[in-house]
């Protein structure tokens, strides 16, 4: 198995290859069958001391599917070609940030998303 080159790492997932759309659109039918609230944030610089992420639009309350979640992370990567973007799930009960992983990083091949 061959290593990943030497880069900064984001969230859980980033230590993976990059996600194809196939492999996007499964984490995001995964973070609605559990229940959590979609949203879609991004990022120009993300630095692991600072936590700050600007939200896209606002989270996708009320029965949101993976196809309207990929399509704000398209609109969201039209308007922001070189921020990172990250789709993130809220725990209404826990009322906090429950997932997040990254669906694009400026200037790498992955996904069309």
């Amino acid at each position: 198995m061959k290593t990943l080159p030497k880069e900064r790492r984001y969230e859980t997932l980033s230590y993976l290859p990059p996600l194809t759309d196939q492999q996007i659109a499964k984490q995001v039918e995964f973070l609605l069958d559990q229940g959590f609230i979609p949203g879609v944030e991004f990022e120009e610089d993300p630095k692991p001391e600072t936590h700050f992420w600007t939200m896209w639009k606002l989270p996708l309350f009320g029965g949101a599917t993976a196809n309207e979640v990929l399509a704000e992370v398209r609109e969201c990567r039209s308007e922001n070609p070189n921020c990172y973007i990250r789709v993130i799930g809220f725990d209404n009960i826990k009322q906090c940030q429950t997932v997040s992983f990254i669906v694009h990083k400026p200037n790498q091949n992955q996904g069309r998303y």
